[in-house]
């Protein structure tokens, strides 16, 4: 009778086992190990980790086989010895045979994983270049945002792409320069471990900004081994990293410290000064129960000299170089700091609460003259743009797991509050003539969103919707008499995505939803608050493919919509009506592994852009590419040497409505070689290795010289960077 009764016990017990067993994966340094595969092998199920490394597979009993892999480390066998499942992965060369396609809604995100791996970045610039498809111009020394261009956007710098760095929004509202300014010069590249993007207006967690898509970053919670690395090169340049373990051998407790120190004067007649210094601190700790506390903190200044945007005429006659300036004192300074605290709490088995709270102090200062003697033909036409601005908010969402359903429930908030937010005209930065511009800006966003995911096999349906509230006030100092100008609106933003995955090597998605990015403050009350959180409508139509095991093809046609809006231009306290827009386009991408240490890889992007209401052939979008490629060839750790051969393509476009001034394009290749000696790496970049003569930003501005009686509109640009050679040395210990 016992012994029946022991039986009964055992077969009770095993047949609740092989329901479902969990477990988590983990590399040698015991960080998660997210995207793994695991199939078991005795009853062909399989399972994918989380972010947090933890997995759920059904049907799988004690003695079992598991096979694991994972993009970056060596294949495994284990064997199922008990109901504690954990699993540590050891490093090993990337092989592209190794990747799994997955049914969710950012599968694409395998793409930056796999450029992370095998071109790791070295500069604040080449972090965003990571995203298939985004171009990026700098224009003001090195010290201002990056323009950014992507799916035939002109983006300035940052009106139509939402960036945050774990989970901290970048981009500045009802910014002195421009809408949605994201500057993320305070990021030190080599503390960057993930890189998470997507294109479109599909994304739930997603709010203001993201209509051309979105581009979030998250940083190491641990490091390896110390670093410290030095690099110089021409143009007096400069520039010195560190990263230091602050928690040596301590159990579930990681923190470092991240230093880094840029100088150059760059190629410009007049030089640049530029100077930048970041720190970066993070600690990282995980509770019993398997909840993360994270709380990180970062401080960065920079200030430089500029010579601006130069005409096109000046170089023609021979009066000035390509390298030259009309005003050589625009420039500026700026500086940034955050503190951020997030915790991630299981709930129960299935439960997840996820939360970050954030706040920044942003200081920035910007002198620029686009015009020259246009206005004013005595002092000139420089302006200083200024403000000082206080961030904070939260994030949190509670992640639910059922059967075949996921729920993310969402809610937060974000407040930006500026004093003296100024526009005025300047005479050689020191002196100033008049207020053109100046208030304090305060604005607040609420937010919440429902996403849900439901598992019909191999088909996933993704509906969500989110709400976002904004209140705006804005208290103008040049006003005869005290008053804060108040508008609101509440704005709803509904999604639906489908995503059909074959196997492993193919998915299918259609993916739709409405966005908006919100317009600058002065705008809002100016207008009394109509058209102000201007919708964006999108669908994307794609696949992800391996048609064999070292080849990732990605392709997609879609389409963008956005309604009328105005936009408020920061240089000249004016705005704008850009009327409504279409965008139509296709994206390809290709990942194709040629041995066990060379890669290559391609993006090509085509862009249909238009003015839906103005007259054919003035109906040309400036500045939008419409056609635009990047690629290379990269060598990783082949006995001891990796780097790469890499080029940017990007076609000559309109400057103006109808066409008749051109932005010229240009092709510009870069290379990069490091070899490694057991703790030391020698290095050496090229950046435009055939020396290509390219403007890195252009725009059609009408302007006049101090010795011109008339204006003339025409290209104005800053030029690209011509062949510089860097040398770096890093050690390790």
């Amino acid at each position: 009778m016992k012994s029946l009764f022991a039986i009964l016990i055992s077969l009770i017990t095993f047949s609740s086992f092989a329901q479902m067993q969990k477990g988590i994966v983990k590399d040698s340094l015991g960080n998660p190990v997210e995207n793994a595969y695991l199939l078991n092998i005795n009853s062909k199920y399989h399972a994918h980790t989380d972010e947090f490394g933890n997995f759920n597979i059904d049907k799988t009993n004690i003695s079992d086989v598991l096979i694991i892999t994972a993009l970056g480390f060596k294949k495994l066998e284990y064997t199922i010895v008990s109901n504690e499942i954990s699993i540590v992965l050891e490093d090993d060369a990337f092989n592209l045979d190794q990747v799994v396609i997955h049914s969710k809604l950012n599968a694409m995100n395998v793409i930056s994983k796999i450029d992370l791996q095998t071109t790791p970045v070295n500069s604040s610039q080449e972090i965003l270049r990571k995203v298939p498809g985004l171009f990026i111009g700098q224009h003001a020394g090195g010290g201002k945002a990056e323009q950014i261009f992507l799916r035939g956007f002109d983006i300035d710098h940052g009106t139509d792409i939402a960036v945050s760095v774990d989970g901290m929004p970048v981009n500045m509202v009802s910014h002195a320069h421009g809408q949605g300014y994201a500057d993320l010069h305070f990021v030190i590249p080599e503390t960057v471990e993930k890189i998470d993007f997507g294109k479109g207006t599909y994304y739930a967690n997603k709010g203001d900004f993201a209509t051309a898509g979105y581009v979030s970053f998250l940083t190491k919670e641990k490091i390896d081994k110390n670093m410290i690395s030095v690099e110089a090169g021409q143009f007096n340049t400069f520039k010195t990293v560190g990263l230091f373990n602050l928690l040596e051998k301590q159990k579930n407790q990681n923190a470092y410290l991240a230093t880094e120190y840029i100088m150059t004067n760059g190629a410009f007649d007049s030089p640049q000064n530029f100077k930048r210094i970041n720190l970066f601190g993070k600690y990282t700790s995980v509770f019993a129960d398997n909840s993360k506390f994270s709380i990180n903190a970062s401080h960065f200044t920079s200030k430089w000299d500029a010579s601006g945007q130069i005409p096109q005429r000046l170089i023609d006659a021979g009066l000035i170089s390509r390298f030259g300036a009309v005003d050589d004192t625009e420039g500026g300074k700026t500086s940034r700091t955050n503190l951020n605290v997030s915790l991630s709490k299981p709930i129960d088995e299935n439960t997840l609460l996820k939360a970050n709270a954030f706040y920044s102090k942003y200081n920035f200062d910007l002198y620029s003259n686009f015009t020259f003697f246009l206005e004013d033909p005595i002092n000139g036409d420089q302006i200083h743009q200024k403000e000082n601005r206080d961030i904070f908010g939260l994030n949190a969402e509670l992640n639910k797991k059922l059967e075949n359903s996921n729920f993310q429930l969402g809610f937060g908030f974000r407040n930006d509050a500026t004093k003296d937010t100024e526009l005025s005209h300047t005479v050689g930065r020191y002196t100033t003539l008049n207020h053109l511009k100046l208030g304090d800006i305060d604005e607040t966003n609420i937010f919440s969103y429902l996403n849900t995911e439901f598992d019909f096999g191999k088909l996933k349906i993704n509906p969500a919707i989110r709400f976002d509230y904004f209140k705006f006030e804005y208290q103008d100092k040049l006003a005869t008499t005290y008053k804060t100008q108040t508008e609101n609106k509440a704005k709803f933003s509904p999604k639906l995505n489908f995503i059909f995955t074959q196997n492993n090597n193919l998915q299918f998605y259609l993916k739709s939803g409405l966005g908006f990015h919100s317009n600058d403050t002065r705008v809002v009350v100016a207008n009394a608050g109509k058209q102000i959180l201007p919708t964006a409508f999108g669908s994307d139509l794609g696949i992800i493919a391996k048609p064999f095991p070292k080849l990732l093809l990605n392709s997609a046609i879609w389409m963008l919509n956005l309604q009328e809006e105005l936009v408020y231009v920061g240089d000249a306290a004016t705005v704008e009506i850009s009327g409504r827009t279409k965008r139509m386009g296709f994206d390809f991408g290709l990942r194709y592994q040629l041995s066990n240490y060379l890669f290559f890889d391609t993006d090509v992007n085509y862009t249909y852009a238009r003015s839906i209401d103005a007259p054919k052939g003035q109906d040309y979008v400036p500045l939008a590419p419409d056609f635009t490629s990047t690629g290379g060839l990269s060598v990783s750790k082949y006995k001891g040497f990796s780097g790469g051969l890499h080029y940017r393509y990007l076609k000559s476009r309109p400057a103006n409505e109808d066409n008749s001034i051109i932005a010229k394009g240009y092709i510009v290749s870069d290379l990069n070689i490091n070899y490694e000696y057991k703790s030391v790496t020698f290095g050496v970049s090229v950046e435009n290795i055939f020396n290509t003569k390219w403007n890195e930003t252009q725009f059609a501005t009408e302007s006049r010289l101090q010795n011109e009686t008339q204006s003339v509109e025409e290209i104005h640009f800053t030029p690209g960077v011509p062949f510089y050679l860097k040398g770096k040395i890093t050690y390790r210990f």
